[in-house]
């Protein structure tokens, strides 16, 4: 899910107050290169008496590369204050060698958090070989549950969503699943 402190279209409160609406039961605002939403809606949520909060991760997203492929890598439960991640939290792609998926993933991990391959169909690229090589690189899940087409409401996209299950499978990856909303609706991912 992204905000405005990305490119999106929701304060971080609309986007938290819209999840608790429809009573989803955890997320993680994932903005590129930016933590600043997260650490708000953090504050926001602490300092609420809701009886059915949903659970909060830290979350981002990362532009990484791999070969000579630009990838997305999300962050999740990391310590956003953490050194490893400075070079990503610039509001805007790192270069050189911390931009080096392998880096990237690397420093993440040295953060507390979990690296998970974004969207993994979007890419042109085969995403047999995409995941065989993420998994290689340490990777520890894929957005398995992603919408594709971008129905309306939001729904994931079977054929995509069984192969990626499969591969998860195969590499011992674990499945995570993303609205990837960029609009007012998390209902819907643009």
């Amino acid at each position: 899910m992204h905000t405005i402190f990305s490119d999106g279209k929701l304060e971080p409160i609309q986007l938290i107050e819209q999840a608790i609406n429809i009573g989803l039961k955890g997320l993680a605002i994932t903005d590129h290169h930016s933590v600043s939403a997260s650490l708000f809606v953090k504050n926001y949520l602490t300092a609420r008496d809701y009886l059915d909060l949903p659970f909060f991760w830290t979350g981002l997203e990362i532009t990484a590369q791999l070969i000579d492929l630009e990838v997305h890598i999300l962050a999740y439960g990391f310590s956003p204050t953490h050194e490893a991640l400075i070079p990503y939290l610039q509001g805007e792609k790192a270069q050189g060698g911390v931009a080096m998926i392998s880096r990237v993933i690397e420093n993440i991990h040295a953060a507390g958090g979990l690296a998970v391959l974004a969207h993994p169909a979007r890419y042109n690229y085969p995403v047999e070989e995409l995941i065989a090589a993420c998994s290689k690189l340490g990777i520890d899940g894929v957005e398995t549950f992603y919408a594709y087409d971008n129905p309306k409401p939001w729904r994931s996209s079977v054929k995509e969503t069984e192969l990626v299950i499969d591969l998860t499978k195969k590499y011992n990856l674990f499945n995570t699943c993303g609205t990837d909303s960029h609009g007012l609706s998390l209902l819907q991912r643009i």
